[in-house]
């Protein structure tokens, strides 16, 4: 079903609810079994803007509203070492604050029905009607998320100056990588995201040499 053109009175409604800052990805957890991304042929998609810190909570509203529909909700996280008084701790970080991504195909029906889930900003939408995100941005974000919503970490070794992941998410990715930082485990990795790049901090651990 074509969705261009229905949105004028749902854009004034939705005008109203305006939060500060940029948006953001429409995250949620859960899939099927271990690995969150079977899709099915011809399934897109899709970014929900939320408020921040709450992306967990529109995602359980979601998973409810949309609960008789086929679609796959997930909030992609990361872990990452943080230090706190002195001593390292491992914590769990939403990959992109602010966003929900949901899978599937999305009709009429389905966009009307999400109206007035707490905590749920907008449906990004483009010119041509609801915004996919494109298969490449996509593309990328599952192979970070192999292992399931939750990423790990990445063995990283360094070579003459390279960057070689052996092992972890970030395997053949190395593209990607901007900057490590050996001290804190962690690695910058530059992440296109509706259209925009983002540099988001990844897990890592270094290997020695053999």
């Amino acid at each position: 079903m074509n969705l261009k053109g229905f949105y004028s009175d749902s854009e004034r409604i939705m005008s109203s609810r305006r939060v500060s800052g940029k948006h953001r990805p429409f995250e949620a957890e859960g899939g099927t079994g271990g690995n969150p991304f079977l899709e099915k042929p011809g399934d897109r998609w899709y970014a929900l803007f939320v408020m921040t810190g709450e992306e967990d909570r529109v995602k359980e509203r979601l998973r409810f509203r949309l609960r008789n529909r086929e679609f796959n909700i997930l909030v992609p996280k990361r872990r990452l070492r943080e230090k706190k008084q002195g001593l390292w701790e491992t914590k769990i970080r939403t990959l992109f604050p602010g966003y929900v991504l949901v899978n599937g195909r999305m009709e009429v029906e389905d966009y009307y029905s999400l109206k007035g889930v707490p905590g749920l900003i907008k449906v990004l939408k483009d010119k041509s009607g609801l915004l996919e995100i494109a298969d490449h941005e996509i593309g990328v974000i599952k192979r970070l998320m192999c292992n399931g919503e939750i990423m790990g970490s990445s063995s990283i070794l360094m070579e003459g100056g390279r960057i070689i992941v052996t092992d972890g998410p970030l395997l053949g990715l190395e593209g990607l990588i901007q900057s490590v930082d050996k001290r804190k485990g962690r690695a910058k990795v530059r992440l296109n995201f509706i259209g925009e790049s983002r540099v988001v901090d990844l897990s890592i651990s270094m290997v020695q040499p053999a």
